[in-house]
Protein backbone atom coordinates (compact mmCIF):
# COMPACT_ATOMS: atom_id res chain seq x y z
CA UNK A 1 0.00 0.00 0.00
CA UNK A 2 1.75 3.66 -1.23
CA UNK A 3 2.87 6.13 1.82
CA UNK A 4 3.41 3.20 4.37
CA UNK A 5 6.66 2.14 5.99
CA UNK A 6 8.18 -1.60 6.21
CA UNK A 7 7.84 -1.28 9.79
CA UNK A 8 3.94 0.41 9.37
CA UNK A 9 3.17 -2.86 6.84
CA UNK A 10 4.45 -4.92 9.73
CA UNK A 11 2.38 -3.86 12.70
CA UNK A 12 -0.74 -4.54 10.19
CA UNK A 13 -0.54 -7.49 9.28
CA UNK A 14 1.21 -9.31 11.62
CA UNK A 15 -1.91 -8.15 13.51
CA UNK A 16 -3.68 -9.52 11.19
CA UNK A 17 -2.34 -13.09 11.06
CA UNK A 18 -3.14 -13.23 15.09
CA UNK A 19 -6.19 -15.50 13.73
CA UNK A 20 -4.77 -17.97 12.50
CA UNK A 21 -3.76 -20.93 14.83
CA UNK A 22 -2.28 -23.26 12.69
CA UNK A 23 1.37 -22.09 13.13
CA UNK A 24 3.11 -24.66 15.20
CA UNK A 25 6.53 -25.93 13.71
CA UNK A 26 6.44 -29.88 15.01
CA UNK A 27 7.88 -32.22 12.71
CA UNK A 28 10.51 -29.36 11.11
CA UNK A 29 13.53 -31.22 9.58
CA UNK A 30 16.98 -30.28 11.47
CA UNK A 31 19.51 -28.39 8.48
CA UNK A 32 22.85 -27.99 9.85
CA UNK A 33 23.79 -24.55 9.74
CA UNK A 34 27.33 -24.98 11.30
CA UNK A 35 28.98 -25.46 7.76
CA UNK A 36 28.78 -21.41 7.66
CA UNK A 37 26.67 -21.63 4.45
CA UNK A 38 23.34 -21.75 5.59
CA UNK A 39 20.96 -18.99 7.74
CA UNK A 40 18.78 -19.95 10.42
CA UNK A 41 18.01 -23.31 12.34
CA UNK A 42 14.27 -25.35 12.71
CA UNK A 43 15.15 -26.89 15.73
CA UNK A 44 8.51 -7.98 19.11
CA UNK A 45 5.72 -7.34 16.36
CA UNK A 46 4.68 -10.96 14.42
CA UNK A 47 6.54 -13.16 16.23
CA UNK A 48 4.91 -15.88 17.41
CA UNK A 49 5.93 -19.19 19.53
CA UNK A 50 6.08 -23.07 18.97
CA UNK A 51 7.30 -26.25 20.15
CA UNK A 52 9.74 -28.56 18.60
CA UNK A 53 9.37 -32.52 18.96
CA UNK A 54 12.15 -32.48 21.57
CA UNK A 55 10.29 -29.24 23.76
CA UNK A 56 12.41 -26.65 22.37
CA UNK A 57 10.73 -23.55 22.44
CA UNK A 58 10.60 -21.95 18.42
CA UNK A 59 10.40 -18.01 17.24
CA UNK A 60 8.35 -17.74 14.10
CA UNK A 61 7.70 -14.52 12.22
CA UNK A 62 3.97 -14.47 11.55
CA UNK A 63 2.48 -12.45 8.98
CA UNK A 64 0.12 -11.84 6.04
CA UNK A 65 1.47 -11.10 2.67
CA UNK A 66 -1.81 -9.18 2.36
CA UNK A 67 -4.96 -8.32 3.97
CA UNK A 68 -6.03 -7.47 0.54
CA UNK A 69 -8.93 -10.17 -0.25
CA UNK A 70 -11.65 -10.51 -2.99
CA UNK A 71 -13.71 -12.60 -0.72
CA UNK A 72 -16.32 -11.83 1.96
CA UNK A 73 -15.96 -14.71 4.07
CA UNK A 74 -18.53 -13.03 7.11
CA UNK A 75 -16.14 -14.79 9.82
CA UNK A 76 -13.12 -13.04 8.53
CA UNK A 77 -11.60 -9.54 9.94
CA UNK A 78 -10.08 -9.13 6.26
CA UNK A 79 -12.98 -9.95 4.26
CA UNK A 80 -13.66 -7.56 1.48
CA UNK A 81 -16.53 -5.48 2.85
CA UNK A 82 -14.68 -4.99 6.38
CA UNK A 83 -12.95 -1.52 6.60
CA UNK A 84 -9.89 -2.11 8.80
CA UNK A 85 -6.21 -0.88 7.80
CA UNK A 86 -5.04 -2.65 4.28
CA UNK A 87 -1.43 -2.93 3.70
CA UNK A 88 0.79 -5.26 1.22
CA UNK A 89 3.89 -6.77 1.33
CA UNK A 90 6.52 -7.19 -1.67
CA UNK A 91 8.09 -10.62 -2.10
CA UNK A 92 11.56 -8.76 -1.68
CA UNK A 93 10.26 -7.34 1.64
CA UNK A 94 8.75 -10.46 3.42
CA UNK A 95 12.30 -12.10 2.19
CA UNK A 96 13.67 -9.23 3.75
CA UNK A 97 11.87 -9.16 6.78
CA UNK A 98 12.57 -13.24 7.30
CA UNK A 99 16.24 -12.58 7.02
CA UNK A 100 16.49 -9.29 8.60
CA UNK A 101 14.72 -10.93 12.03
CA UNK A 102 16.98 -14.06 11.55
CA UNK A 103 19.98 -12.11 11.58
CA UNK A 104 18.87 -10.38 15.05
CA UNK A 105 17.84 -13.51 16.33
CA UNK A 106 14.57 -12.84 17.07
CA UNK A 107 12.94 -16.13 15.05
CA UNK A 108 13.65 -19.49 13.70
CA UNK A 109 10.94 -19.73 11.11
CA UNK A 110 8.79 -18.09 8.53
CA UNK A 111 4.45 -18.37 8.74
CA UNK A 112 3.21 -17.18 5.64
CA UNK A 113 -0.25 -16.65 5.02
CA UNK A 114 -2.59 -14.26 2.81
CA UNK A 115 -5.56 -12.85 1.66
CA UNK A 116 -6.83 -13.59 -1.95
CA UNK A 117 -5.95 -10.47 -4.50
CA UNK A 118 -6.44 -10.43 -8.31
CA UNK A 119 -6.64 -14.61 -8.15
CA UNK A 120 -5.84 -17.44 -6.21
CA UNK A 121 -2.93 -17.98 -8.39
CA UNK A 122 -1.50 -14.53 -8.49
CA UNK A 123 -1.38 -14.69 -4.67
CA UNK A 124 0.03 -18.45 -4.37
CA UNK A 125 2.52 -17.64 -6.82
CA UNK A 126 3.99 -14.97 -5.08
CA UNK A 127 4.09 -16.74 -1.72
CA UNK A 128 5.89 -19.61 -3.39
CA UNK A 129 8.26 -16.53 -4.79
CA UNK A 130 8.87 -15.88 -1.33
CA UNK A 131 9.63 -19.09 -0.14
CA UNK A 132 11.90 -20.15 -3.50
CA UNK A 133 14.06 -16.73 -2.60
CA UNK A 134 14.97 -17.66 0.79
CA UNK A 135 16.03 -20.93 0.00
CA UNK A 136 17.54 -20.27 -2.76
CA UNK A 137 19.39 -16.75 -2.83
CA UNK A 138 19.41 -16.34 0.58
CA UNK A 139 20.50 -20.16 1.35
CA UNK A 140 17.47 -19.50 4.47
CA UNK A 141 17.67 -23.05 6.10
CA UNK A 142 15.00 -22.29 9.05
CA UNK A 143 11.43 -23.49 9.04
CA UNK A 144 8.56 -22.34 6.58
CA UNK A 145 4.79 -23.01 7.34
CA UNK A 146 2.50 -21.82 3.72
CA UNK A 147 -0.63 -21.50 3.84
CA UNK A 148 -1.97 -22.34 0.90
CA UNK A 149 -5.17 -21.49 -1.67
CA UNK A 150 -7.24 -24.40 -2.43
CA UNK A 151 -8.02 -23.41 -5.94
CA UNK A 152 -4.46 -22.55 -6.95
CA UNK A 153 -2.73 -24.19 -10.01
CA UNK A 154 -1.43 -27.82 -8.67
CA UNK A 155 2.11 -27.04 -9.85
CA UNK A 156 2.20 -24.15 -7.55
CA UNK A 157 1.22 -26.19 -4.93
CA UNK A 158 3.68 -28.91 -5.90
CA UNK A 159 6.30 -26.00 -5.67
CA UNK A 160 5.01 -24.58 -2.46
CA UNK A 161 5.67 -28.08 -0.92
CA UNK A 162 9.34 -28.48 -2.49
CA UNK A 163 10.25 -25.28 -0.69
CA UNK A 164 8.30 -25.36 2.66
CA UNK A 165 8.31 -27.94 5.46
CA UNK A 166 4.43 -27.37 5.96
CA UNK A 167 1.49 -26.49 4.07
CA UNK A 168 -1.82 -25.68 5.19
CA UNK A 169 -5.17 -25.80 4.00
CA UNK A 170 -7.91 -24.23 6.42
CA UNK A 171 -11.03 -26.22 6.28
CA UNK A 172 -12.26 -23.19 8.76
CA UNK A 173 -15.98 -24.13 9.07
CA UNK A 174 -16.94 -27.84 10.87
CA UNK A 175 -19.80 -28.33 8.10
CA UNK A 176 -20.26 -27.75 4.37
CA UNK A 177 -23.53 -26.16 5.28
CA UNK A 178 -21.82 -23.91 8.02
CA UNK A 179 -18.72 -22.85 5.33
CA UNK A 180 -21.69 -22.63 2.41
CA UNK A 181 -23.71 -19.95 4.84
CA UNK A 182 -20.67 -17.90 5.71
CA UNK A 183 -18.00 -17.99 2.95
CA UNK A 184 -20.47 -18.82 0.17
CA UNK A 185 -17.30 -18.15 -2.12
CA UNK A 186 -15.61 -20.98 -0.53
CA UNK A 187 -15.94 -25.04 -2.06
CA UNK A 188 -15.58 -27.53 1.02
CA UNK A 189 -14.95 -29.96 -1.76
CA UNK A 190 -12.42 -28.04 -3.61
CA UNK A 191 -10.46 -27.38 -0.09
CA UNK A 192 -10.83 -31.57 0.27
CA UNK A 193 -9.16 -32.19 -2.93
CA UNK A 194 -6.51 -30.13 -2.43
CA UNK A 195 -5.84 -31.93 0.71
CA UNK A 196 -5.52 -34.56 -1.02
CA UNK A 197 -3.66 -34.20 -3.45
CA UNK A 198 -1.05 -33.00 -0.74
CA UNK A 199 -1.02 -36.09 0.85
CA UNK A 200 -1.04 -37.89 -2.14
CA UNK A 201 2.53 -35.67 -3.06
CA UNK A 202 3.83 -36.18 0.36
CA UNK A 203 3.50 -39.83 0.20
CA UNK A 204 5.16 -40.31 -3.34
CA UNK A 205 8.28 -38.59 -1.73
CA UNK A 206 8.98 -40.67 0.43
CA UNK A 207 8.91 -43.42 -2.25
CA UNK A 208 12.41 -44.77 -3.28
CA UNK A 209 13.10 -44.90 -7.24
CA UNK A 210 14.38 -48.00 -8.65
CA UNK A 211 17.87 -46.60 -8.22
CA UNK A 212 17.59 -46.31 -4.47
CA UNK A 213 17.57 -42.82 -4.30
CA UNK A 214 14.69 -40.79 -2.55
CA UNK A 215 12.31 -38.37 -4.47
CA UNK A 216 12.49 -34.75 -4.14
CA UNK A 217 11.32 -33.95 -0.26
CA UNK A 218 7.47 -32.76 -0.17
CA UNK A 219 6.63 -31.14 2.82
CA UNK A 220 8.48 -32.81 5.47
CA UNK A 221 6.31 -31.74 8.39
CA UNK A 222 3.14 -32.53 6.90
CA UNK A 223 -0.12 -30.63 6.88
CA UNK A 224 -2.47 -28.75 8.84
CA UNK A 225 -5.87 -27.35 8.96
CA UNK A 226 -7.33 -24.49 11.76
CA UNK A 227 -11.47 -25.08 12.29
CA UNK A 228 -13.62 -22.21 13.65
CA UNK A 229 -15.59 -23.03 16.54
CA UNK A 230 -18.69 -21.07 17.69
CA UNK A 231 -19.12 -19.03 14.43
CA UNK A 232 -22.04 -21.49 13.66
CA UNK A 233 -24.11 -23.93 15.26
CA UNK A 234 -21.65 -26.99 15.10
CA UNK A 235 -21.62 -29.12 18.58
CA UNK A 236 -18.31 -30.52 19.49
CA UNK A 237 -19.23 -33.88 18.50
CA UNK A 238 -19.84 -32.40 15.13
CA UNK A 239 -16.08 -30.50 15.32
CA UNK A 240 -14.56 -33.68 16.32
CA UNK A 241 -16.26 -35.90 13.84
CA UNK A 242 -14.56 -33.98 11.07
CA UNK A 243 -10.97 -34.24 12.82
CA UNK A 244 -11.21 -37.64 13.06
CA UNK A 245 -12.41 -37.67 9.56
CA UNK A 246 -9.23 -35.40 8.56
CA UNK A 247 -6.84 -37.16 9.79
CA UNK A 248 -8.16 -40.75 8.32
CA UNK A 249 -8.37 -39.73 5.48
CA UNK A 250 -5.82 -36.47 4.61
CA UNK A 251 -2.79 -37.71 7.00
CA UNK A 252 -2.71 -34.36 8.43
CA UNK A 253 -0.25 -33.40 11.67
CA UNK A 254 -2.54 -31.36 12.83
CA UNK A 255 -6.09 -30.31 13.52
CA UNK A 256 -6.08 -26.86 15.27
CA UNK A 257 -9.13 -25.00 17.18
CA UNK A 258 -9.93 -21.46 16.98
CA UNK A 259 -12.46 -20.06 19.32
CA UNK A 260 -13.92 -16.99 16.92
CA UNK A 261 -13.73 -14.02 18.22
CA UNK A 262 -16.32 -11.35 17.16
CA UNK A 263 -15.01 -8.92 14.54
CA UNK A 264 -15.63 -5.12 13.49
CA UNK A 265 -18.92 -4.75 11.46
CA UNK A 266 -19.90 -8.55 11.86
CA UNK A 267 -22.08 -10.05 9.52
CA UNK A 268 -25.64 -10.76 11.39
CA UNK A 269 -25.16 -14.23 10.88
CA UNK A 270 -22.34 -14.51 13.31
CA UNK A 271 -22.85 -14.33 17.45
CA UNK A 272 -22.21 -11.23 19.56
CA UNK A 273 -20.29 -12.95 21.86
CA UNK A 274 -17.35 -15.30 21.72
CA UNK A 275 -17.79 -19.04 22.75
CA UNK A 276 -16.00 -19.97 26.07
CA UNK A 277 -11.89 -20.17 25.78
CA UNK A 278 -12.07 -23.34 27.83
CA UNK A 279 -14.11 -24.85 25.00
CA UNK A 280 -11.68 -24.70 22.54
CA UNK A 281 -8.68 -25.79 25.17
CA UNK A 282 -11.02 -28.91 25.92
CA UNK A 283 -11.18 -29.47 22.18
CA UNK A 284 -7.47 -29.94 22.21
CA UNK A 285 -7.46 -32.54 24.80
CA UNK A 286 -10.21 -34.48 23.63
CA UNK A 287 -8.19 -34.27 19.88
CA UNK A 288 -5.26 -36.28 21.71
CA UNK A 289 -7.45 -38.64 23.20
CA UNK A 290 -8.88 -39.21 19.39
CA UNK A 291 -5.10 -39.55 17.99
CA UNK A 292 -3.13 -41.09 20.96
CA UNK A 293 -5.40 -42.77 23.59
CA UNK A 294 -7.43 -44.94 21.36
CA UNK A 295 -10.90 -43.14 21.97
CA UNK A 296 -13.29 -42.38 19.36
CA UNK A 297 -15.45 -39.78 19.28
CA UNK A 298 -18.95 -41.30 20.77
CA UNK A 299 -17.17 -42.22 23.70
CA UNK A 300 -15.50 -38.09 24.05
CA UNK A 301 -18.37 -36.04 22.80
CA UNK A 302 -21.08 -39.04 23.57
CA UNK A 303 -23.78 -35.95 24.80
CA UNK A 304 -22.71 -33.18 22.09
CA UNK A 305 -20.87 -30.66 24.09
CA UNK A 306 -17.48 -31.19 26.27
CA UNK A 307 -18.14 -30.86 29.27
CA UNK A 308 -16.45 -27.56 30.97
CA UNK A 309 -15.97 -28.48 34.16
CA UNK A 310 -13.85 -31.37 33.94
CA UNK A 311 -11.12 -32.73 31.01
CA UNK A 312 -12.56 -34.83 28.48
CA UNK A 313 -10.62 -38.17 29.94
CA UNK A 314 -11.47 -37.56 32.97
CA UNK A 315 -15.67 -37.16 31.96
CA UNK A 316 -15.66 -40.91 30.47
CA UNK A 317 -13.93 -42.30 33.54
CA UNK A 318 -16.49 -40.22 36.09
CA UNK A 319 -19.30 -41.60 33.77
CA UNK A 320 -17.69 -44.98 33.73
CA UNK A 321 -16.93 -45.41 37.21
CA UNK A 322 -17.98 -49.43 36.96
CA UNK A 323 -15.11 -49.98 34.80
CA UNK A 324 -12.72 -48.69 37.22
CA UNK A 325 -10.44 -49.40 39.66
CA UNK A 326 -8.08 -50.95 37.04
CA UNK A 327 -5.06 -53.29 38.67
CA UNK A 328 -1.99 -51.62 37.59
CA UNK A 329 -0.08 -54.70 37.51
CA UNK A 330 -2.94 -57.06 34.99
CA UNK A 331 -4.42 -54.67 33.15
CA UNK A 332 -4.10 -53.88 29.15
CA UNK A 333 -2.53 -51.29 27.71
CA UNK A 334 -5.95 -50.05 26.18
CA UNK A 335 -7.39 -49.98 29.64
CA UNK A 336 -4.45 -48.26 31.22
CA UNK A 337 -4.53 -45.27 28.82
CA UNK A 338 -8.26 -44.63 29.92
CA UNK A 339 -6.61 -44.15 33.34
CA UNK A 340 -7.17 -40.06 34.38
CA UNK A 341 -3.57 -39.23 35.35
CA UNK A 342 -1.77 -42.13 32.86
CA UNK A 343 -0.35 -40.14 29.89
CA UNK A 344 1.24 -42.50 27.18
CA UNK A 345 4.74 -42.20 28.20
CA UNK A 346 3.50 -43.04 32.22
CA UNK A 347 2.11 -46.26 30.81
CA UNK A 348 4.81 -47.21 28.86
CA UNK A 349 7.09 -46.91 31.42
CA UNK A 350 4.43 -49.07 33.89
CA UNK A 351 4.50 -52.23 30.94
CA UNK A 352 7.85 -52.08 30.59
CA UNK A 353 8.51 -52.33 34.65
CA UNK A 354 5.89 -54.48 35.60
CA UNK A 355 7.55 -57.37 33.72
CA UNK A 356 10.17 -57.26 35.77
CA UNK A 357 8.56 -56.37 39.64
CA UNK A 358 4.96 -55.57 41.13
CA UNK A 359 4.48 -52.02 41.19
CA UNK A 360 3.23 -50.01 44.14
CA UNK A 361 1.59 -46.51 44.52
CA UNK A 362 4.94 -44.83 45.17
CA UNK A 363 6.67 -46.42 42.14
CA UNK A 364 3.77 -44.63 39.23
CA UNK A 365 4.28 -41.29 40.90
CA UNK A 366 7.65 -41.97 39.98
CA UNK A 367 7.32 -42.65 36.20
CA UNK A 368 5.11 -39.17 35.67
CA UNK A 369 1.75 -40.07 37.05
CA UNK A 370 -0.62 -37.64 38.68
CA UNK A 371 -1.67 -39.99 41.22
CA UNK A 372 -4.24 -36.55 42.16
CA UNK A 373 -6.27 -37.85 39.27
CA UNK A 374 -5.32 -41.90 39.07
CA UNK A 375 -5.62 -42.30 42.64
CA UNK A 376 -9.64 -42.91 42.58
CA UNK A 377 -9.28 -45.33 39.67
CA UNK A 378 -6.51 -47.87 39.88
CA UNK A 379 -5.18 -50.60 42.30
CA UNK A 380 -2.02 -51.83 42.93
CA UNK A 381 0.28 -53.22 45.68
CA UNK A 382 -0.51 -51.68 48.87
CA UNK A 383 -3.22 -49.50 47.24
CA UNK A 384 -7.03 -49.25 46.79
CA UNK A 385 -9.18 -46.26 46.44
CA UNK A 386 -11.54 -47.54 49.48
CA UNK A 387 -13.88 -44.52 49.61
CA UNK A 388 -12.97 -42.65 46.64
CA UNK A 389 -15.47 -44.37 44.34
CA UNK A 390 -18.22 -41.75 44.59
CA UNK A 391 -18.40 -40.30 40.84
CA UNK A 392 -20.11 -37.18 41.75
CA UNK A 393 -17.97 -36.34 44.70
CA UNK A 394 -15.11 -36.65 42.55
CA UNK A 395 -16.66 -34.51 39.68
CA UNK A 396 -17.02 -31.87 43.10
CA UNK A 397 -13.56 -32.36 43.96
CA UNK A 398 -12.13 -32.28 40.60
CA UNK A 399 -14.35 -29.87 39.06
CA UNK A 400 -13.18 -25.96 39.63
CA UNK A 401 -14.59 -23.36 41.92
CA UNK A 402 -17.29 -21.08 40.28
CA UNK A 403 -15.53 -17.92 40.14
CA UNK A 404 -12.96 -19.48 37.88
CA UNK A 405 -15.17 -20.60 35.21
CA UNK A 406 -16.25 -16.93 34.86
CA UNK A 407 -13.12 -16.12 33.84
CA UNK A 408 -13.50 -18.21 30.70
Amino acid sequence: MPGLSLSQKLAILSDAAKYDASCASSGGERRDSRDGKGLGSSGGSGICHAYAPDGRCISLLKILMTNFCIFDCAYCVNRVSSQVDRARFSVEEVVKLTIEFYRRNYIEGLFLSSGIIRSPDDTMADMVRIARTLREQENFRGYIHLKTIPDAAPELIEEAGKWADRLSINIEMPTETGLARLAPEKDAKGIRKAMGEVRLRREASREVTYRGKRKARFAPAGQSTQVIVGADGADDKAILSQSSNLYANYALSRVYYSAFSPIPDSSKALPLIRPPLLREHRLYQADWLLRFYGFDVSEVASKGMLDLDVDPKLAWALDHRGAFPVDVNRAAKEMLLRVPGFGTKTVGRLLAARRHRTLRYEDLKAMGAVMKHAAPFITAAGWSPRGLTDAEALRARFAPPPEQLSLF
